[in-house]
């Protein structure tokens, strides 16, 4: 098993935050399947104001990249994706086309 945590940020507006969570409510079966399908065993998503942080659990057939082109090749995830960029934004430090950032690991007990 391996862990990642993830940072990005919702846009700074409460009706869209809360639009953001709604849909999180009933994720859309396609894309738990999608994320069930890449080996990943636990995802938890939390917010403080409008950052996000998500923290996933993965076997040890996971990668970034097959993930990657798992969710480009399903139309459900893409249209997912885009519906929720709509109330995401991405962090200053964030490469071109990022939304999620992965974090760095500083402190383990």
């Amino acid at each position: 098993m391996s862990k990642y945590c993830f940072a990005v940020d919702l846009k700074d507006d409460p009706i869209a935050i809360a639009a953001y969570e709604e849909y999180h409510k009933s994720v859309w079966p396609e894309i738990i399947k999608s994320i069930k399908d890449a080996d990943i065993h636990v995802m938890d998503i939390y917010r403080v104001a409008n950052r996000l942080f998500m923290i996933m659990e993965t076997g040890d057939s996971f990668s970034f990249e097959k993930k990657a082109a798992m969710d480009a090749g399903n139309d459900i995830v893409v249209q997912w994706e885009k519906l929720l960029w709509d109330y995401q934004q991405a962090l200053p430090c964030a490469k071109p086309g990022e939304k999620w950032v992965l974090m760095n690991k500083i402190f383990s007990l």
